[in-house]
C-alpha cells in the first residue's frame, strides 16, 4: 500500500507509469516508471518494492548529482563500457556499493554489505 501510494503521488506530479503499477491483494506489479519529477518521494526514499524509474541525463555530471542529492546510498547499478566511467562511479557517487553492468541488488556473502547516508546502520558481512 504505502509502494503503491508514492507510485499514485508520482503519477500526480506527473510521472508516467509503462507497465504494472496494480496492485493485487498485498502483491504489487512489477512497475516501471518515466518522467517521474526528482522531487518525487518515489525517487527520493528507499522504496525497497518492484519499481524502477527510467530518468533521462544530459551528463554523467548531471546523473551522478542526482544520485549523490539524496538521504539515502545503499547502493546502485552503473551500466557502461567506459572503465573511466566505472572508476569515477566507484570514487565520486555517495553509496554502499557501485555495481558494474548489474542491477543494484547484487550481493555476495564473501564481501561487506552496506548503505552509507540513512541507509542502514553499517555493514554487514566481512569485514572491510
Amino acid at each position: 500500500i504505502r509502494i503503491e501510494q508514492w507510485i499514485d503521488d508520482a503519477v500526480h506530479a506527473g510521472a508516467k507509469i509503462l507497465v504494472g503499477g496494480r496492485r493485487n491483494g498485498t502483491s504489487l506489479e512489477p512497475t516501471l516508471l518515466a518522467d517521474v519529477p526528482l522531487a518525487a518521494r518515489i525517487l527520493r526514499d528507499e522504496a525497497f518494492g518492484p519499481v524502477v524509474s527510467i530518468t533521462p541525463f544530459d551528463s554523467l555530471d548531471s546523473a551522478f548529482a542526482a544520485v549523490n542529492d539524496s538521504d539515502f546510498g545503499l547502493q546502485t547499478g552503473v551500466f557502461t563500457r567506459d572503465i573511466q566511467t566505472a572508476f569515477r562511479a566507484h570514487r565520486d557517487l555517495e553509496v554502499g556499493g557501485v555495481i558494474i553492468g548489474d542491477v543494484p541488488s547484487y550481493r555476495a556473502d564473501q564481501m561487506p554489505y552496506g548503505g552509507m547516508k540513512e541507509s542502514g546502520i553499517g555493514r554487514e558481512g566481512v569485514r572491510s
